[in-house]
């Protein structure tokens, strides 16, 4: 992320467990561990930070896409008083819905999926325990979400979902939907808009740098 980096945020990026390429003991540590022990992790290198002096503790935020979308999901609903701001891009916010609306081509790895997240058939109190969405309630700081309307893995409706419950409680969302992006944006005027918005957002609760959003002709973004 030289990107933040250039805007002056210290950056860390956790190899929790579950992380892949760490031998497979460390990647199954994080079965059934998602909201669980993997959130710990974070928590654990976000006390480090603080510690080392490295970061304000009333500065910090959480960011990431697809499973780093639903931590930083996690991360506001879970442990509410902990990150400043969250940026969430192309995550679940209900494990449920995102496991009923597996692509036919991942039905494969349904049964991986059973085994390191959650059994629907059997276990759909327990998904719900560890969804974000059924704890939006909960989030007291300020989020953005960026989704592409065609993501084939975490549909739109996993975004939208948590929009609504935010807007609905009057919480602070903001909605950076591409109409023709799916799992993370490809294209590279949509990834310049959402980099906009992403640094503009994080200057407002953090204090970095950004530069203010110019026209980008091309992209696709529908901003609420």
């Amino acid at each position: 992320m030289q990107w933040l980096a250039n805007r002056g945020y210290a950056v860390l990026q956790v190899n929790f467990r579950g992380s892949t390429g760490y031998g497979k003991a460390f990647l199954n540590a994080g079965n059934r561990e998602w909201a669980g022990k993997m959130h710990d992790d974070l928590i654990d290198s976000v006390n480090w930070l603080v510690e080392k002096g490295i970061s304000d503790p009333q500065k910090i935020a959480i960011m990431g896409g697809s499973y780093g979308g639903y931590a930083t999901l996690v991360g506001l609903t879970f442990t509410p008083e902990v990150f400043a701001a969250g940026v969430d891009i192309v995550g679940p916010s209900n494990l449920i819905t995102l496991v009923e609306t597996i692509p036919p081509y991942w039905e494969p790895l349904k049964a991986m999926l059973y085994h390191r997240v959650g059994n629907l058939e059997t276990e759909e109190e327990f998904l719900k325990s560890r969804s974000p969405l059924f704890f939006a309630d909960r989030i007291q700081k300020p989020l953005l979400i960026g989704q592409g309307a065609n993501d084939p893995r975490v549909k739109q409706s996993e975004s939208d979902q948590i929009v609504n419950a935010m807007q609905q409680a009057g919480l602070p969302v903001q909605y950076a939907l591409y109409t023709d992006e799916g799992h993370g944006f490809a294209r590279p005027e949509n990834r310049l808009h959402f980099f906009a918005i992403a640094e503009e957002f994080l200057a407002k609760y953090l204090g970095g740098r950004f530069e203010p959003l110019a026209d980008i002709p091309g992209h696709s973004g529908i901003v609420q």
